[in-house]
């Protein structure tokens, strides 16, 4: 199994957070199976409880324990750890043999979810749709979702038009993101999020509409500046960066000097609050 060529699509059940990989080469889905089971059996360590009923079902000679790939997946500390996963068809004989309420519920799930990827190459428009009503399900108003989607496609453009210009994927990409971001907030985004006690959570997402906005606005001027001057290289792409961020840095300042405060608050879109060592979220609405 090669994850060089398949790609992370997370999936959302019932608001908790379902690891999902899409195999752009056998075009299925593989799904954590220790996210499956949190969701399933009462238990505060699903991990554990997926060790014991694995070797049991292993002891039973199940093909389906026997066959299980490991995929590195990102954890909740950010880390990437070696988690088991298994396909739609191995999913559903799994959870035949765990006891739970939800075992219906996800069957569902896991049926809608192996005929989604091939509704959306017919039809792009689906995935769309699905973004915005999962905006709707976590309480974000509609000019808040409109102004989010529109910054999606216009994030894609810079991007596209970084790559022109000769500066690839990754940790380029991070240089001249950070550089925009500590231009007009005086922040990274790793300290941006910090700064909003974020950790795994998008930090777009919980920005209110005026930090949406300088966002948008300082990567708009620098993906048309670097369109009109088209720098090469990293070092003349951090200068149009730097530029477009300015323009928004200016922007904040006249708007703070009308309102007489900072518009960069530490409050996040749905008031998210760590509570606990083990980073579980709470909603405090």
């Amino acid at each position: 199994m090669n994850q060089d060529k398949m790609h992370l699509v997370n999936k959302i059940f019932n608001n908790e957070t379902i690891r999902t990989i899409w195999d752009k080469e056998e075009e299925k889905y593989y799904i954590s199976v220790v996210d499956i089971v949190g969701i399933l059996v009462d238990s505060k360590n699903p991990r554990h409880y997926w060790n014991v009923l694995k070797g049991r079902l292993k002891d039973e000679g199940n093909e389906t324990v026997t066959n299980c790939d490991q995929l590195k997946l990102k954890a909740n500390d950010g880390k990437y750890r070696l988690t088991d996963v298994v396909d739609i068809e191995g999913m559903f004989r799994i959870i035949e043999s765990i006891p739970s309420k939800n075992v219906e519920p996800i069957k569902q799930w896991l049926a809608k979810l192996g005929s989604e990827r091939i509704d959306e190459v017919f039809d792009p428009s689906i995935a769309a749709q699905r973004s915005i009503d999962l905006y709707r399900a976590k309480g974000y108003d509609e000019k808040w979702i409109t102004k989010r989607i529109q910054g999606i496609q216009d994030r894609k453009e810079l991007t596209d038009t970084w790559k022109e210009n000769g500066i690839s994927e990754g940790k380029e990409f991070a240089i001249l993101t950070n550089e925009i971001y500590k231009t007009w907030s005086g922040m990274t985004a790793k300290e941006y999020k910090e700064y909003k006690g974020l950790h795994k959570e998008a930090l777009r997402d919980n920005m209110d509409n005026i930090e949406v906005s300088l966002t948008d606005i300082s990567e708009e001027v620098t993906k048309r500046l670097a369109k009109k001057i088209k720098p090469k290289g990293l070092k003349e792409n951090i200068k149009v960066a730097h530029a477009g961020g300015k323009v928004a840095k200016n922007t904040r300042d006249e708007i703070e000097n009308l309102l007489g405060e900072s518009i960069i608050t530490k409050q996040n879109k749905l008031n998210y609050q760590y509570v606990d060592e083990k980073e579980k979220i709470t909603n405090k609405n």
